[in-house]
């Protein structure tokens, strides 16, 4: 009698555990980016992987004006030059946005500074033109602007839009080989874009490659 009680309690267990179903639960790495500003990172991070080779770059390189043909559009007027071959930014005044690819003499470097620039001319008239930042620190959000897909409806608020823009410029300063010694003097190419409210203002670029000479 014992021994079928023991044999009805063991089919039983066995029964139980049969019935019962395993459910995997996942680690921090399966859950999606919070909302809030707590999951920006993450969300930029996703973005930039997205975007950063498989779209920016090429917008960029397909698009760019030499610097003499942007001269010769900015003639024209920024508002005519912004529409056939920039894209303005979001918001009421806001700067148009170009790519440039060209090649200059560097009449001036300061590279001794986290803001590193390089002074450059374009026309050859012994006089810069525009102003190469290598950074890491990066003034504006040109990159940015200039793209077509990346629309600040489609961000939390502004705060994440500009934490977009900075990574962006640590991005492109990043990939970017500084300089050794001084190179004033030399000839310097580059792709990049810039940003201008006036035809007239000095062209800051922020560039997404510089090659110097040797």
């Amino acid at each position: 009698m014992k021994q079928l009680a023991l044999t009805a309690a063991c089919v039983a267990a066995v029964l139980s555990l049969s019935a019962c179903k395993i459910v995997k639960t996942g680690g921090d790495t399966d859950k999606a980016p919070a909302a809030d500003a707590s999951g920006d990172d993450a969300r930029i991070a996703a973005l930039m992987t997205e975007t950063w080779e498989p779209k920016l770059i090429p917008a960029i390189t397909e698009r760019a004006l030499t610097p003499a043909a942007l001269r010769t559009a900015l003639a024209g007027g920024l508002e005519a030059a912004g529409t056939a071959h920039g894209k303005a930014g979001s918001g009421v005044g806001a700067a148009w946005n170009f790519a440039i690819a060209g090649e200059g003499t560097v009449t001036a470097a300061k590279l001794d500074t986290r803001a590193r620039v390089l002074d450059v001319d374009t026309d050859g008239d012994g006089t810069a033109d525009l102003t190469l930042q290598l950074g890491p620190v990066v003034k504006g959000s040109a990159l940015r602007d200039f793209s077509p897909f990346y629309d600040f409806s489609g961000f939390r608020d502004q705060i994440e839009f500009a934490k977009l823009g900075r990574a962006l410029n640590d991005a492109a300063s990043a990939r970017l080989t500084v300089p050794e010694g001084d190179p004033t003097g030399k000839t310097v190419s580059f792709t990049g874009v810039l940003a201008l409210k006036s035809p007239t203002e000095t062209w800051l670029v922020t560039p997404i490659s510089v090659e110097v000479m040797p």
